[in-house]
């Protein structure tokens, strides 16, 4: 067998390969986008880290459908995390841009990732900031894009971000953070949660530090200024 012929048998196999990932990968996505997960890519993540620091790898994890969670409190996430999630598309290049400036001339590290591109990491990712894991991100956030409604997005999101230290989503986290169902969370609760969730295993929402008290009246404010629970309207439907 010549080179070339080697080389062509290489290329189709890998093609092939590629394609079934594809494949394989759409489907997954939409078999998701129907079927709630029994865990996340995250959540295992976080397992691993409690077992190495000799802690019990015990979870806080139960689903809580849409409806039943407090209209305050997904406006809440949306306020904090990516208020243009009604309109885009999966990306928020104006967010990018101006956190890839502010990333080059402060020490503190921002964001600019959607909730779309956060739900594609906890479900199926791994932390980390390599160009690997940012491709197979935006494959993921395409995807789920494409095949799922904002709502269950939404839905999605609400139920796998971490919330406390060793609790993933809203479900637990308002009932041993507050004592309250989801559905019963009140504005000042909801944001808090919201306030925290860029390093909730730090934060405490029943002792707020003075940074997370002050970023949780600026995200009450904004829910305020976005006009409400309306603002949601076409998503809840």
């Amino acid at each position: 067998m010549n080179r070339a012929t080697l080389r062509y048998r290489l290329t189709r196999r890998c093609l092939v390969l590629l394609l079934l990932w594809v494949i394989g990968t759409a489907v997954g996505v939409g078999f998701r986008g129907l079927v709630n997960p029994a865990t996340t890519a995250f959540m295992q993540e976080r397992r691993v880290d409690l077992m190495e620091q000799g802690r019990k790898p015990d979870l806080g994890y139960r689903w809580t459908p849409y409806a039943q969670i407090a209209p305050v409190m997904r406006l809440a996430v949306v306020t904090a995390e990516d208020q243009n999630f009604p309109t885009h598309h999966g990306f928020d290049w104006d967010a990018m841009g101006a956190a890839f400036e502010h990333n080059t001339r402060h020490k503190r590290v921002r964001g600019g990732s959607t909730i779309s591109q956060q739900t594609a990491k906890n479900l199926w990712l791994w932390p980390g900031r390599s160009y690997a894991r940012k491709a197979l991100e935006a494959w993921f956030t395409v995807l789920i894009e494409t095949e799922w409604s904002k709502r269950r997005i939404l839905e999605m999101y609400l139920n796998v971000a971490q919330m406390d230290d060793a609790v993933f989503g809203v479900g637990v986290a308002s009932r041993r953070l507050f004592g309250v169902a989801p559905a019963q969370l009140n504005r000042q609760q909801a944001a808090l949660l919201a306030a925290s969730l860029p390093a909730p295993d730090i934060y405490d929402v029943n002792d707020p530090s003075a940074r997370l008290q002050k970023r949780a009246y600026w995200i009450e404010d904004q829910m305020e200024d976005l006009g409400g629970t309306d603002y949601l309207s076409d998503i809840d439907r």
